[in-house]
């Protein structure tokens, strides 16, 4: 099991992900917040401005780097120079975990800007085991994987995706960051009971979890939710959220507004919910130790 060589690890309180438009509101200032998350792909730069405010963010702030361009479910070889890339990242920064999504961006050298579904099928899981694998070789850290939304379910599906992503988390050695939103819209989108589904979730192999707000589509004459990261938590997340908190105890959670993001008062604000959120179960699991995974 790879593990962190700098022993760096995230608070067990919320984080937000970090924003340009914020940099002003949170550098050198008093600390707000328990840690923030980067895309390391917007700082895969030679030097630069971009650079700079990360080294500063860093200096205060313990960091997760949330990978989404790697393709990890994609069944192909992964780019040998976007993993330079983040290798490079992660020896310079020293991030308190490293995380990437299920799923895939790039086929045949073909980039897409996107995060599309990797079939949950026993061919699939070997190679996503195999990648993930290969990150944890190359940066030298355990690494995270994302549950992933679904719009609808594939006709090739052959393994329950709970069963899938324990899998491959058990073979490779890698932890689960659990999207407690993901959970709730696939719920919704495809008719299954999104609180079985949480209380089967290992909590040992839990090393972060993520919340954010979704929308419904406009343009479907069906209800379909959309995770679009752009509305505060929805009630029955936080519901949800509770109730796997108060199973495996308080774990670092991010909070994701990506899109219309919102100042940094409202942001911190729903940071705070969440940590009220945390705070009552601090003290129940504070014997316990759970994963800590990656970095």
């Amino acid at each position: 099991m790879v593990s962190n060589p700098h022993g760096a690890r995230l608070p067990d309180r919320a984080g937000v992900g970090f924003k340009g438009a914020h940099a002003d509101d949170v550098i050198g200032k008093p600390k707000q917040v328990g840690w923030f998350e980067i895309h390391p792909e917007n700082y895969m730069v030679s030097g630069g401005p971009r650079l700079a405010v990360l080294e500063a963010l860093r200096a205060d702030y313990p960091i997760s780097m949330h990978g989404v361009g790697l393709s990890l479910g994609g069944g192909q070889r992964l780019d040998p120079h976007h993993l330079a890339d983040l290798k490079r990242l992660v020896d310079r920064f020293e991030p308190a975990m490293l995380s990437e999504h299920i799923a895939w961006s790039s086929h045949d050298g073909l980039y897409m800007a996107d995060l599309l579904p990797t079939p949950m099928t026993q061919i699939s899981l070997d190679q996503l085991v195999e990648a993930i694998d290969e990150v944890q070789t190359v940066t030298g850290c355990k690494i995270l994987i994302e549950n992933p939304t679904s719009y609808l379910a594939l006709p090739q599906n052959s393994i329950p995706e709970i069963d899938f992503i324990t899998e491959a988390a058990r073979r490779s050695g890698c932890g689960l960051l659990i999207d407690v939103n993901n959970i709730y819209i696939s719920a919704c989108n495809l008719g299954f009971d999104a609180s079985d589904y949480v209380d089967a979730i290992p909590g040992d192999l839990i090393g972060e979890i993520h919340l954010a707000g979704h929308e419904a589509d406009a343009n479907s004459n069906e209800k379909v939710l959309i995770d679009t990261h752009s509305r505060p938590v929805a009630d029955p997340v936080w519901d949800l959220f509770d109730r796997l908190i108060a199973r495996i105890g308080a774990r670092p959670t991010l909070i994701e507004w990506d899109n219309d993001v919102p100042d940094w008062a409202t942001l911190r604000a729903e940071a705070a919910l969440a940590d009220l959120h945390l705070e009552g179960h601090l003290a129940r699991f504070s014997g316990a130790d759970p994963v800590r995974a990656a970095s």
